[in-house]
């Protein structure tokens, strides 16, 4: 299989904002956010469905959406967190994980061909960034 983006970005290849790392995933803020805050969490093991992840992968995985949420809480002041899992967009699981306030926030839809706002991202990454990893 071909090294998804996602993977790239895991091997160095692709820099990115990130905002947490352990031995099994990674979670950095998307460049197309629909919510400022918006973290994608993927496993370091490329496998295109989520449920298609070795156990203690997939077990991992939801433990750091956990994390990220719980974090994206406490930093942004938002009233929820959500998450999406689309797997359309990139061969690579990953979780869309964004704080949000309201529904019509919660269904937002990035701007795709916007450029990203590396300095906003940059900050944001600063403020989310867990001391640990």
């Amino acid at each position: 299989m071909q090294d998804s983006i996602f993977t790239k970005i895991i091997k160095g290849q692709i820099p990115c904002h990130k905002i947490y790392e352990d031995g099994k995933t990674i979670a950095f803020l998307d460049i197309h956010p629909i919510q400022p805050g918006h973290v994608l969490v993927i496993p370091k093991e490329q496998v295109d469905e989520f449920q298609d992840l070795p156990d203690a992968d997939y077990i991992a995985l939801w433990a750091t959406v956990k994390k990220v949420a719980q974090r994206l809480k406490l930093v942004t002041g938002r009233k929820r967190v959500g998450i999406h899992v689309i797997g359309i967009d990139v061969p690579h699981a990953h979780v869309h994980v964004f704080p949000f306030d309201n529904v019509a926030q919660y269904r937002g839809v990035a701007n795709m061909t916007a450029e990203p706002d590396h300095t906003a991202l940059s900050v944001m990454a600063k403020k989310l960034a867990f001391k640990t990893y």
